[in-house]
């Protein structure tokens, strides 16, 4: 397809954030952009025609890609960026809490990947392209649970894309770093605080919120998304923004003691 017609992209939670700028650049870029909200009537960039849907319901998952196969007639892309955080010790919470965390961040990721793979498979083509995060493959002090849930994407995306390739269909990581959204202001909180982690947690919320203050922008993720999206030759991972990037090579040129050292620095944790 040409740069004025690249199809039909499907990119979830695009009310805001990085899922909002990337539908727009998606837009921009010569894509029929449908994005999808929990709530109905959420509006999205100009362009971007909105649908709502529940990642953790199948048979939402399965209403919006017939809509969205009824009015495109295929689907050429799917970003799957619906996703939640929780910030606190992992013994902070309780086993229902962590499941319904990885129901949204994997089985929401595996929900519509599913939904759409028998639509890609007929067309033969179709990229999907898995946000992750940095904390997908560094360790995440206080974002144990949240970092498990962006590992097993990982894990998940790159077995995934060796399946598909010889169907046509390509799969995609993008790896942002802390980015200006409203992400660190609707973190889930745990649901059985314990006194024990009250400093060290206080800690790191302040080391969080300078580290988002200077983070990179949506934008800068969303050009990261349609690069992922439009490469004739896709990479399994995209490091978006250049903090995203310095980690990734950090990760795996230094040795695991310096970096481990250095993270803690960087999160204000006694070494």
């Amino acid at each position: 397809m040409d740069k004025t017609n690249r199809g039909v992209a499907l990119v979830t939670g695009a009310s805001s954030g990085i899922g909002y700028a990337a539908a727009k650049a998606l837009r921009a870029a010569g894509f029929a952009v449908f994005g999808t909200s929990r709530h109905a009537g959420a509006e999205g960039a100009d362009g971007v025609t909105m649908l709502t849907c529940d990642v953790t319901d199948d048979a939402s998952v399965a209403t919006l890609v017939a809509d969205v196969l009824g009015e495109g007639g295929r689907i050429d892309l799917l970003v799957n960026n619906a996703g939640v955080g929780l910030f606190g010790g992992a013994e902070e919470s309780s086993l229902a809490q962590a499941q319904a965390l990885f129901d949204v961040n994997l089985f929401g990721v595996i929900r519509m990947t599913n939904a759409v793979l028998p639509i890609m498979r007929r067309q033969k083509s179709g990229r999907i392209i898995n946000l992750s995060s940095a904390q997908g493959f560094i360790p995440a002090p206080y974002f144990a649970l949240y970092a498990a849930t962006k590992h097993a994407v990982e894990g998940y995306s790159q077995s995934l894309d060796h399946e598909l390739r010889t169907l046509g269909i390509r799969v995609a990581l993008v790896e942002p770093a802390y980015t200006r959204t409203s992400f660190d202001g609707n973190l889930v909180k745990p649901d059985r605080l314990l006194d024990v982690y009250a400093s060290a947690r206080a800690g790191m919320t302040m080391a969080m919120e300078d580290a988002v203050k200077a983070g990179d922008t949506p934008e800068i993720v969303a050009e990261t998304i349609v690069k992922a999206a439009t490469a004739s030759v896709p990479k399994l991972r995209y490091p978006a923004g250049k903090l995203a990037r310095r980690v990734s090579v950090l990760r795996r040129f230094v040795p695991a003691s310096a970096f481990d050292k250095s993270l803690r620095k960087m999160l204000r944790l006694p070494v």
